[in-house]
């Protein structure tokens, strides 16, 4: 290592004028500026994934309905069903049913219909109910505990006005919504601190467990994932029911979280945060302050299983209560899961241990590099194997990466993925560098430091004392005739009160003399560090792995509350057949007879039921366009005894009229019923059926 990292380095003091009094070390300056840096990173891609996402990106959909959306039926059904692609969990207020004035016509009891693999609840109707557009609005937590919420209309004998507006906030929105995700964000970046961090000491540097940099770090992580599971815990009330911040302060909404799947793992996280912190306190007091070798292989054994098992504990609390423990495979998929976490936070952890490392200390030990070099390449390896898993997972075929919302995330995910190996193949290049320079030097196998640089510390000191000696002896302060003083030197006694004065004077002098010092052994060690050519390519190789992984966990955060594109598929699926042919376009012509003056012609009829859309051409016999009165249309379903449900479009040109807001319910062979009226009293109906969808 370099001598000016442990070798005493001679000081000469500089006038007060030059003394840096308040001015951080510069490679702390470094660090902190680094740091903020990131920190402004973080904030930048999770405010710009935030305003990106939509706050109703959860996991479980409504597949159908009965009555479906839009549909029109003869008589009132006794109870509304909701389908859903995976299970969910629902109170007994999460389905309401209102009437065209608003109020509630559900009973309130909301029933479990599901059997097999069909997700299906319900909601009775009371009697009586009326006729007209009736709303739907429900809402519901899906397995992986995010929620979901929407609403739908249908109609009784025929479409009404309503005075109940579809509600635009989906589950999980809001600010409650927004604070919810940040806290999810703070919560991984907490793990992946506090597990990485303990692995890089325990697997790599063994002294940095006495290198306060890198214990504030894990600290610092530890505390921020207490403190959001905590925020997670008190939202998860508010963000899966009312989207009141007010309501965190609910006892009984908390009571109902505890007793939920996801309240249960945010409680089991913070009993094993609390043996993490027991974990902590051994891994920076007894094994940092251990000197005797065996001694300290023992307990960083003991440690790193006790770690192992904690961190384990840690990952599952994610695992069990979110995208692993639904859908296909769960069985395999929670411990896949796992091990992708633990290697994510082993590889982004230990990154930013070693950063930290490299930007506060002047020499870092080559061994240590390598050793975190093939713990990151292990890493790699796990998560490279664990990603397709679950990718194959959650997206199920080579469509799904392109056309959903979380096939383009993951596809995201995965170009980080590529741009940090190659960074880190940059990084291993400089690693190689290093060990190539020094080929000789041995491991690591020193105890760990307590503090910073001993040497330079004693140095310091010792310099000092001399100094201040120095300084001491060459100053006049008096002496016992009163030569160079006066009367008010002496007391009652005959001793000096200068000499008081003095050795105040001396400790100031000495004051001063130190923090010069320390300025300057500190700007020498920053000299001898950037020196290196290959420790400050390592240095820079680094800080970019970081931002980039910076950048990827937030991503990975987004896609843990986006649809998976399997269930955003089977949701098309479900519906898609049907669909398609509801939303194509059909049109027939119809001739017709008033029996009055210019009465007869030929009606062309297009409807389009995607857009609800209805135009009526009424043409001459020579194909002019035919203007009357007054044409109206009315279709009828007899299979199902649906309608007459009719429609009078206004004109919109001569011989031409539209209507729109035209609902047709079902597919089927419908009668359509035309009503052309040429004058006061001369009139006709003409019938033909209709096949739509």
């Amino acid at each position: 290592m370099p001598a000016a990292a442990s070798s005493p380095v001679p000081l000469s003091p500089l006038p007060p004028s030059t003394v840096p009094r308040h001015t951080p070390p510069a490679g702390r300056r470094s660090g902190r500026s680094a740091a903020v840096a990131l920190l402004l990173l973080v904030a930048t891609v999770f405010g710009a994934l935030l305003a990106g996402a939509s706050p109703a990106s959860a996991h479980a959909a409504l597949i159908t309905s009965d009555p479906r959306q839009g549909a029109v039926v003869a008589s009132a059904p006794e109870e509304v069903t909701l389908t859903f692609s995976e299970g969910v969990a629902l109170s007994d207020d999460a389905i309401r049913v209102l009437d065209p004035d608003g109020k509630r016509v559900d009973t309130g009891d909301v029933r479990d219909l599901s059997g097999g693999k069909v997700v299906k609840y319900g909601v009775g109707l009371k009697s009586g109910v009326p006729n007209g557009t009736f709303t739907v609005a429900w809402k519901a937590v899906s397995a992986d505990s995010h929620p979901v919420a929407g609403a739908f209309t249908f109609s009784v004998g025929a479409p009404s006005e309503t005075s109940v507006a579809l509600p635009q906030e989906q589950g999980g929105g809001g600010v409650v919504g927004v604070l919810y995700g940040i806290a999810r964000y703070a919560a991984y970046a907490g793990f992946v601190l506090l597990v990485g961090g303990a692995a890089f000491v325990l697997a790599c540097r063994p002294r940095a467990a006495g290198r306060r940099p890198v214990q504030r770090l894990v600290v610092q992580g530890w505390a921020l994932l207490t403190g959001s599971t905590i925020a997670l815990l008190l939202l998860r009330g508010p963000y899966t029911g009312s989207g009141r911040l007010a309501d965190v302060v609910d006892t009984g909404g908390l009571r109902a979280v505890l007793e939920s799947k996801p309240g249960a793992a945010l409680a089991s996280r913070l009993m094993l945060l609390g043996i993490a912190a027991l974990f902590v306190a051994v891994l920076f007091g007894a094994y940092a302050q251990r000197r005797n070798a065996e001694e300290r292989k023992d307990l960083g054994f003991g440690l790193g299983v006790g770690g192992a098992v904690i961190a384990t504990g840690l990952a599952a609390t994610w695992a069990m209560a979110e995208h692993a423990s639904t859908g296909i495979q769960s069985g395999v998929a929670i411990p896949v899961d796992i091990v992708h976490l633990l290697a994510v936070a082993a590889w982004l952890g230990g990154l930013t241990a070693l950063l930290v490392t490299l930007f506060t200390e002047p020499t870092v030990e080559r061994s240590a590099v390598r050793r975190f070099s093939r713990l990151a390449f292990v890493s790699v390896v796990v998560l490279a194997a664990t990603g397709v898993y679950q990718s194959w997972r959650q997206v199920g075929s080579w469509s799904g990466l392109t056309s959903t919302s979380y096939g383009r995330l993951l596809l995201v995910k995965v170009g980080l993925v590529v741009v940090l190996i190659g960074v880190a193949a940059l990084s291993r290049r400089w690693t190689a560098r290093l060990t190539e320079a020094a080929p000789a030097e041995e491991e690591d196998g020193g105890a760990p430091d307590s503090g910073g640089d001993r040497s330079g510390a004693k140095s310091s000191e010792g310099s000092g004392e001399d100094s201040g000696k120095s300084d001491s002896d060459g100053g006049t302060v008096g002496n016992g005739d009163g030569e160079g003083g006066d009367d008010r030197g002496r007391t009652d006694d005959g001793e000096p009160v200068a000499v008081a004065v003095a050795v105040a004077a001396d400790a100031r002098r000495t004051a001063q003399l130190e923090r010069q010092r320390t300025a300057r052994l500190t700007a020498l060690r920053k000299r001898a560090r950037d020196a290196d050519p290959e420790r400050s390519g390592l240095r820079r190789s680094v800080l970019v792995e970081t931002a980039v992984a910076v950048v990827l966990l937030a991503v990975t955060t987004a896609l843990t509350s986006t649809e998976p594109a399997r269930t955003e598929e089977a949701v098309r699926a479900a519906s898609g057949a049907q669909g398609e042919q509801a939303q194509r376009k059909v049109s027939l012509r119809m001739p017709f007879d008033t029996g009055g003056e210019d009465g007869k012609g030929t009606a062309k009829i297009e409807l389009d039921p995607a857009g609800n859309l209805l135009d009526v051409w009424l043409n001459r016999p020579n194909g002019r366009p035919l203007d009357v009165p007054e044409v109206k249309v009315a279709f009828t379903l007899e299979a199902e005894k649906l309608g007459p449900l009719p429609v009078q479009p206004p004109k919109a040109e001569t011989g031409h009229w539209a209507a729109n807001g035209v609902q047709i319910p079902m597919p089927g062979e419908w009668e359509v019923a035309l009503t052309v009226r040429t004058s006061d009293i001369d009139q006709v109906t003409v019938t033909k059926k209709l096949k739509i969808g």
